[in-house]
């Protein structure tokens, strides 16, 4: 068999922890609690893992430290570092060496507390030395300046931005989970302070504590275990630039060829999805994650979102959990959307939860728009 394993392999356990602020631990910490909880959530032990994926905020030989910490000595071990997107790439790299028996049990897990932490760490990555001398805000300048390019290229306005903070914001009043549930008006989001034109801080996500965490195993070993298994039915990642200075189109982001290409070996259309978890650091990422993967046409976008048309109750549920704009961004965001995903297929939402999920598209953003991952998942 070649190609990707459509539905062979299958998440079987999911968990966030500390969401909003966690005092008193440390990113590993969080991170081995989220896998104990997740693990637990499957049924399963730590024993069991003998593939391990993170993206430790602070250490690069993190995928060693966590092993170590959890007392593992794993087959496979990795600590990417394309940002949000890794968590979905991490599936996608799990479910070919589940299907080929190069692993049994995969955890994927991460941990961060900016908010609650009071250690300085120093930068990851070098400044650039092409855009570092025009003082951008890392990274928000990039973001708003291929804001301003949509709006300048299609004619998205502020208040389709915000749509998308507004929506976020609804959804969230449905998550006990989610830190921002206080109302959130159109008005309020034009009115907020100004922090990197056309952005205001109502349009960029939260900076806050958090920890999640997901597990993996072969279809025929997830049906015997203890929660509804939720399959991969396509998964394709694509990078485009590191730098924003760098992006070939401004308006154009990967997920156009990582979302073909997993719709492609799933099968299905975006007509077909019934959820999309779509990487929302900022407003505009929905919108551009919502043209390019192909729910409306390039330069639709914001009208796509107008009228709650991604709000509860609307045409397409987006970002159910609240997303990053309101629920948690601990740095990465890609994990947490994951768990939101698996948490509406096996119909565990509560208030929030979407009737009749089938069908879920996790996607992932990391970079300045560089590395876009997608995920199709289904019951």
């Amino acid at each position: 068999m070649t190609g990707f394993p459509t539905g062979r392999t299958a998440i079987v356990g999911a968990a966030t922890f500390g969401i909003g602020r966690c005092p008193g631990l440390e990113p590993i910490d969080m991170a081995a609690r989220a896998s104990l909880l997740a693990l637990q959530d499957a049924g399963l032990r730590l024993s069991d893992v003998d593939a391990l994926y993170t993206s430790a905020p602070h250490e690069a030989l993190g995928g060693l430290q966590l092993a170590e910490y959890l007392g593992l000595q794993p087959k496979i071990t990795d600590c990417n570092r394309t940002g949000g997107s890794a968590f979905e790439i991490y599936v996608a790299q799990a479910a070919l060496y589940l299907d080929a028996g190069l692993c049994d049990v995969a955890l994927i897990a991460y941990g961060n507390n900016p908010s609650s932490s009071t250690a300085k760490h120093a930068g990851m990555t070098r400044p650039s030395p092409y855009e570092a001398p025009y003082k951008p805000l890392a990274p928000l300048s990039s973001y708003a300046l291929a804001t301003a390019r949509h709006m300048h290229q299609y004619g998205t306005t502020r208040r389709q931005l915000a749509e998308v903070a507004v929506a976020a914001r609804a959804w969230a009043a449905l998550n006990p989970e989610a830190a921002m549930r206080d109302p959130l008006s159109i008005d309020d989001v034009l009115a907020a302070r100004m922090v990197s034109d056309p952005l205001s801080v109502r349009d960029c996500c939260l900076f806050n504590d958090g920890a999640a965490a997901a597990v993996m195993t072969r279809a025929d070993r997830a049906r015997d275990l203890r929660k509804p298994p939720v399959h991969v039915l396509g998964a394709a990642a694509a990078a485009t630039h590191r730098e924003i200075s760098s992006m070939p189109d401004l308006t154009r982001t990967g997920a156009a060829q990582s979302g073909a290409a997993a719709f492609a070996q799933a099968g299905v259309t975006p007509a077909d999805i019934d959820l999309a978890m779509l990487y929302d650091a900022f407003t505009i990422t929905p919108i551009l994650f919502l043209e390019d993967l192909g729910f409306c046409a390039k330069g639709e976008g914001g009208a796509f979102v107008q009228d709650g048309a991604i709000a509860p109750g609307g045409r397409l549920a987006v970002n159910t959990n609240g997303g990053g704009l309101s629920c948690v961004h601990p740095g990465m965001y890609g994990l947490f959307l994951l768990v939101e995903a698996v948490r509406q297929l096996r119909g565990e939402a509560g208030a929030r939860q979407r009737p009749g999920v089938e069908l879920a598209v996790a996607h992932g953003n990391g970079g300045v728009l560089s590395s876009q991952a997608t995920l199709v998942l289904g019951r």
